[in-house]
């Protein structure tokens, strides 16, 4: 496993500057690589590693979440408040509804088929937006409207609502005795008890970095594995108290950034650097749970599925930022900004399959299928349209 930890993070440092010097986005280069040395290619990954990926992606994606929040200020959460929240449901819901309409008729899928598949491929990427927007961030793109912020917070969100319904689906396809009421009640409740914890996390930490004398590089460990805790919290209670852990760990990192400023400012600085292996492991790991073969089996009528969930994905944006004061190019920036998957479909695409669902190998061809077209044309359109259409803010 050693062998190919190092490997990983070797080739993912070469490949993520080769794709940087052909002016693609390393993360692509990663993803190809992950591709490349997985179990579906040349297999020179460790199965010990595949094994534990799914805790090194979560870990991965803590990082990133943390620095997200330790990136967003009071202000221009305020200033997107209202928009952010429209995009954290409406183009996911109206894209996992077109989904389940056209899957019926294409495949022949039952409503609750159709169900199951429409949203998982509905969840939009943290793992490829989050680390964009901050980079916009980092460099001023789009910050006087509080673009990147916009974008980050409402998919943050869009994933726990995502992934309720499909649960949802997934236990009225086994015949389990749901209460619709109940299960929609709990998206907000989630969302409300992630962000409480996330809070009163943050003001544990906070008293503890003013009462005792803590080195930054200890804060960061700290707070990594006070996160880390959070989502075995999420995940011991789960069924009974939900939780949106990851929403929880945004809400960390902000409150101590309120909070605490100048140690917050510091402690971005540590997570960016942390965040330069957890980067390779997200990304190689990612791309050697695609399985490139599976998307043969949907083919040109998996494309069509997918193209028209996004169009009316698209369209869920543009309602969610009208009467803003974005202007159009910036409309359609965040238009593009919604299209990636990759996380979420990597990681529950094939729970269908092992549920025993009678669509399940179809409804994993099309979420490796949705991978593959939308997180690289994804990628390097949030890099085009972030440089080309968004506005630098000079201070």
């Amino acid at each position: 496993m050693a062998i190919s930890l190092a490997l990983i993070i070797i080739l993912g440092l070469l490949f993520n500057k080769l794709f940087n010097k052909l002016k693609l986005p390393g993360l692509l280069g990663m993803l190809f690589l992950g591709i490349l040395i997985g179990p579906y290619g040349l297999e020179i990954i460790n199965t010990e590693m595949l094994n534990i990926s799914a805790d090194l992606r979560k870990i991965a994606l803590i990082v990133i979440l943390l620095r997200a929040g330790l990136g967003i200020k009071k202000d221009t959460l305020k200033k997107v408040g209202v928009p952010a929240f429209k995009l954290s449901f409406i183009p996911g819901i109206m894209e996992g509804f077109t989904v389940i309409i056209i899957s019926t008729f294409l495949f022949n899928l039952s409503f609750i088929e159709a169900g199951i598949l429409g949203f998982i491929i509905a969840a939009v990427s943290p793992a490829v937006v989050v680390p964009q927007m901050l980079k916009l961030i980092n460099h001023k793109k789009g910050t006087k409207k509080g673009i990147p912020t916009l974008v980050l917070t409402g998919a943050s969100i869009d994933d726990v609502i995502a992934i309720t319904i499909f649960s949802t689906f997934l236990g009225l396809y086994g015949g389990s005795q749901l209460n619709i009421a109940k299960r929609i009640l709990n998206i907000p409740i989630s969302i409300f008890i992630g962000i409480l914890l996330g809070f009163i996390l943050a003001h544990l930490l906070i008293y503890l970095f003013k009462s005792h004398q803590i080195r930054d590089t200890k804060k960061v460990l700290i707070i990594l594995g006070s996160a880390i805790l959070l989502t075995g919290i999420e995940e011991y209670l789960q069924g009974r108290v939900p939780i949106a852990a990851f929403l929880g760990i945004m809400a960390l990192g902000f409150v101590l950034q309120d909070r605490y400023e100048v140690v917050g400012q510091r402690l971005a600085s540590k997570f960016n650097k942390i965040w330069i292996l957890a980067e390779i492991l997200l990304f190689v790991l990612i791309g050697a749970e695609v399985n490139i073969y599976l998307t043969l089996e949907s083919g040109l009528l998996g494309l069509t599925l997918i193209f028209l969930g996004l169009l009316a994905r698209s369209i869920g944006v543009l309602i969610s930022v009208h009467g803003t004061s974005l202007n159009w190019r910036e409309r359609f920036f965040c238009v593009i900004a919604y299209t990636p998957k990759a996380t979420v479909q990597a990681a529950i695409g094939a729970v269908p399959l092992a549920a025993g669902v009678e669509s399940g190998e179809l409804i994993l061809a099309i979420a490796v299928l949705s991978i593959v077209i939308t997180a690289p044309l994804g990628a390097v359109g949030i890099k085009f349209a972030g440089e080309n259409w968004l506005e630098k803010e000079m201070k």
